[in-house]
């Protein structure tokens, strides 16, 4: 691993602690926010959860909760590099709905509210922005996309050589 990998990802990891960390703490002033995404998510949710017979939680307050483990799970999974590619899918996945549920600045009336909105919500698109770049970061190895292009290549060359090999043999027959 690169020093830049070593010292990046537990520093854009960091938000994904402190953040879980407060939500937990403060879980019902969260769930006020998150009630206005969580009753968009919720009846969709519902509706493939029955396809799968999985039940959906409808609380707010649950979803955050929820929403608190996974990004911390995810969170140390980045910082310590045990699979930083999912971890930072999954931080992607769940920041979407944190950042519509905390940062609306778009309902702000406060001129000065609505700017401190404004920033925290692209700051977070920052942050999907990099957590992005670190899903798709390989550390220098080839990605399963490459690997399976290289296999069906190889076995394209193995299969031309042995026509030509099973070719030669019935020929000398």
């Amino acid at each position: 691993m690169t020093v830049s990998r070593l010292v990046a990802r537990p520093l854009l990891a960091s938000l994904f602690v402190a953040g879980p960390v407060n939500a937990l703490q403060h879980t019902d002033g969260h769930a006020v926010k998150a009630k206005k995404v969580t009753d968009r998510i919720v009846p969709v949710a519902e509706r493939l959860g029955a396809k799968i017979g999985l039940p959906v939680p409808t609380d707010p307050a649950l979803w955050v909760r929820i929403n608190a483990g996974v990004q911390l799970a995810a969170a140390i999974g980045l910082a310590t590099g045990k699979a930083p590619r999912i971890s930072s899918a999954v931080l992607a996945g769940s920041l979407v709905p944190t950042t519509l549920a905390g940062h609306r600045f778009w309902e702000e009336t406060d001129p000065g509210a609505k700017a401190a909105q404004r920033i925290q919500f692209f700051k977070n698109a920052s942050l999907l922005g990099g957590l992005l770049i670190a899903a798709g970061d390989t550390d220098g190895k080839p990605g399963v996309a490459w690997r399976a292009r290289h296999a069906a290549k190889d076995a394209r060359r193995a299969a031309r050589r042995e026509a030509r090999l099973l070719k030669a043999k019935a020929h000398l027959s």
